[in-house]
């Protein structure tokens, strides 16, 4: 195994990736999974924040699609992340890795308040660290969530999780002939509308020139693959 690339990662997962084979919730040995290849990557000495969704519990967007107010069904949409940040945290803690949870709404109960200093400090202490609650703010997606939280804590990549190898012209679960990209600009990405990350995302990534790799979750041993430097997936950048 080749060394790491990256010193320090920021991992983006999707809350339907932590449903596996089912379509809503939270599926314990999926989550287990997970836990278990931040652990194995963790221990060639990278540091990893992660930042998760909530759309496997609720989805702001849906919910505001048919009538609910935008910025109620955010705020519901973010507390459905900090349930899967506690969730993904009890996981790690089970296989040893110490794990804190910052949440962007204040909730002092079950998770700390996101502070960006804290944060890089529980990092340097090979601590893993859970940034839920989004951005604390209605219409900003945990995508853009990722991208500022990389820029705060100087994250060298993001590693954007799903359940495709990469990023296609088209829907590669619906088109057999869907053409999958090995790189590309954050312009391409702009330009094509490719659903990498929304385009607030990627203009910030852009600003910062912090490089996006798309991969496959699903495929057990792809993050350490991607941070020690592999060709997995997808690589965005300038």
């Amino acid at each position: 195994m080749r060394r790491p690339q990256y010193k320090r990662i920021l991992l983006k997962l999707s809350g339907e990736v932590l449903t596996g084979e089912g379509g809503y919730g939270i599926d314990p040995a999926t989550i287990q999974k997970i836990a278990q290849e931040i652990k194995e990557v963790k221990n060639l000495g990278v540091e990893v924040a992660v930042v998760i969704g909530g759309g496997n519990i609720f989805r702001g967007v849906a919910a505001s699609a048919k009538g609910m107010d935008r910025a109620s069904a955010d705020d519901m949409g973010m507390l459905a992340t900090v349930m899967n940040g506690i969730a993904l945290q009890d996981a790690l803690e089970k296989i040893d890795v110490h794990t804190r949870v910052q949440t962007a709404i204040e909730m002092r109960e079950v998770a700390e308040p996101y502070i960006r200093r804290r944060a890089i400090r529980h990092l340097e202490k090979g601590r893993v660290v859970v940034f839920a609650g989004g951005t604390g703010n209605p219409y900003f997606t945990t995508d853009t969530t990722a991208s500022l939280r990389a820029m705060e804590i100087g994250a060298d990549v993001i590693l954007k999780a799903t359940k495709v190898d990469g990023v296609y012209d088209a829907d590669p679960l619906l088109h057999k002939h869907a053409h999958r990209f090995d790189e590309l600009t954050y312009l391409d990405v702009l330009k094509k509308q490719l659903r990498v990350m929304d385009a607030t995302a990627i203009s910030l990534c852009m600003d910062h020139q912090i490089p996006i790799i798309v991969f496959n979750l699903k495929k057990k041993g792809n993050i350490k693959r991607v941070v020690c430097g592999e060709k997995v997936g997808t690589k965005v950048k300038g």
